[in-house]
Formats: structure tokens, sequence, C-alpha cells
């Protein structure tokens, strides 16, 4: 393990002499600006796994793996509760925790949908530590040339996170103009979830690994159901599987309207307010690795996420 990690520092050393920003469409720069020259990628990686909107965990062109932490941002918690006074103007209520936790869901979904399985390259801030507090990397995720650190904060998926980084006085520029057009996590200002990713349809999230040991607490497994159509689906006696068959059937008069998602919880509870509950006492989501797939009440596959 030691040997690997030393593997991997060398190689994102010896890439630092590659400090040019990346190519940006003209689209690109207008709605997110230009990025800091001393960003620019000098790794290469693939994004193995998305943990939240502000996470991911990355193989290297080494074969190595790091989880990566994206510098100067924070998008809401989906793992813990988030606190509202971290957000301004979020009202500190329960339904303004509530918001934030939909939010930080649809942050991550939609990190999930851009990110997921995708070539990245990765850049680091030259006034900023390379490893964070849990041994994270710290850095700058550039998709298809695009910095996805701007892009969350651009678009309201979370808010400039208080640290000293070059890219700062851009990034709070890109977070007034969200807050003032109450894009993503900002409508719960006035008391409105985020919107869902703009996939176009009907996209999962899994969360396998419950805190703790899984088989006492099965409701930390989830699988988030997300609507990113322009309509309501309506869900009644579509069935959500893993792999080895186990099944789930949504009951009647279960409905996502545009942008709305619900989590089913592995165990037992009072469902309501989107939380729908399996009944099982042991897990199901292998922390290994899974496949979980949404079919509607005539078996056709709607939505499928590998992990």
């Amino acid at each position: 393990m030691r040997a690997a990690l030393v593997a991997a520092l060398v190689v994102l050393a010896g890439c630092l002499g590659a400090t040019a920003p990346p190519d940006t469409t003209p689209a690109a720069e207008t709605a997110l600006g230009t990025p800091h020259p001393e960003t620019g990628p000098t790794a290469s990686a693939t994004v193995t796994r998305v943990v939240d909107g502000d996470t991911v965990d990355v193989r290297l062109s080494d074969g190595t793996t790091e989880t990566v932490r994206l510098l100067g941002v924070d998008t809401p918690e989906v793992h813990s509760e988030t606190t509202p006074d971290e957000y301004e103007g979020v009202p500190e209520t329960a339904a303004g925790r509530d918001c934030l936790r939909t939010s930080g869901e649809r942050a991550s979904a939609f990190a999930d949908s851009r990110l997921a399985g995708s070539d990245v390259e990765l850049g680091f801030g030259p006034t900023s530590d390379r490893r964070g507090y849990y041994g994270r990397l710290l850095a700058y995720v550039y998709v298809d040339g695009e910095q996805f650190n701007a892009r969350l904060v651009a678009g309201g998926w979370g808010r400039v996170f208080d640290s000293e980084i070059v890219e700062r006085d851009r990034y709070l520029g890109l977070e007034t103009s969200a807050r003032s057009e109450r894009r993503g996590l900002w409508r719960c200002v006035d008391g409105t979830p985020a919107s869902a990713p703009g996939s176009g349809g009907v996209t999962l999230r899994v969360t396998a690994d419950a805190p703790g040991d899984d088989r006492e607490q099965p409701n930390g497994e989830t699988v988030t159901v997300v609507n990113g159509r322009d309509e309501t689906v309506t869900l009644s006696g579509w069935t959500l599987r893993d792999e080895a068959g186990h099944g789930y059937r949504f009951p009647d008069g279960t409905a996502l309207g545009p942008g709305e998602s619900l989590v089913v919880h592995t165990g037992s509870g009072e469902g309501g307010d989107g939380d729908y509950y399996w009944g099982r006492s042991q897990p199901v989501w292998n922390n290994a690795g899974d496949t979980a797939t949404l079919a509607d009440d005539e078996g056709t596959v709607v939505a499928e996420r590998s992990y």
C-alpha cells in the first residue's frame, strides 16, 4: 500500500511541468470565466465512483487509486446532515435542512451523470496543500476541457468553500450570480429544492456502504431515484432490483414530479416525505460493486446504475 501511494505521488509530481490551462469552448468561457493558468491539468485519471457532489474516486494512469476532494467547492452532505448556517440565506429550520438534503442528493446525481466512468484530468492549486485532512487529493477536475469545480459553483450545486485558493475571486463571482438567480441549492432560500440534473430521464444513485456495520444499519443503504424529465413519472408497480435478484416493488400511487427525487432505504421505517422502506433486515447492495436496475410495471428497464 505504501509503495503504491509513493508511486502515485511520483507520477503526479513528475507531471507538474505541464501547467498550461485546458482548452475551453467559448460557451464554457462565457459561462464560467477562464481558469487560472496555474490550475491547469497535470495528471490523467478515470473516475471509478462518485462519492458525492464534491468527492470522487479515481484510477490514475499508472493504475493506482485515489480519492479526490474537489478544491474550492462544498456541496450539501448526503451521508450526514448539513446545517443551514453554512449556506447564507437558507433558513435554519427543518424545511431548510430537508431542502439542503435534497439539494445534496441532486448535486451528487449531477456529478454522477457528468463524471462517473469518465476520463478526466486533474489540476492542483499552487497555494493549496496537495492533500487534505483525511488524506484525500485536493484537485481541480477537468472533464471535456471544462473545470467541473467551477461548473458546480456556477450551477448552484455547491457553495464556495472558505479557503484561500487562486480561483477564489472567480468562484465568488459565480456563486453571487447563482444566488441572485436562485440556481440549484440557492432555491432553498425560498424553500424550493434544487432542480434535478438535466439528464432528460430517470436516474439512480446508490449508497451501498452504510455507516458502521451494514448488517446493523440497513437503512444506511439507499437508492435515490431522480426524475430528470419535464413530466411526472408514475412508479406504481415499478421494481428496483440488485444483481442477485432481490426486488423492491413501489406501492400504488407512487409518483415523482419533474425534478423530484425519492429515497429507498433497505431496512424498515415509517415512509413519507420521499422516503420508502424495503423492509429487509439484511443488506442488499454489495459494497464491492453491484448494479441497481429500475424497471417499469411491464418489465422494461428505465434506469440502471453500476458501481
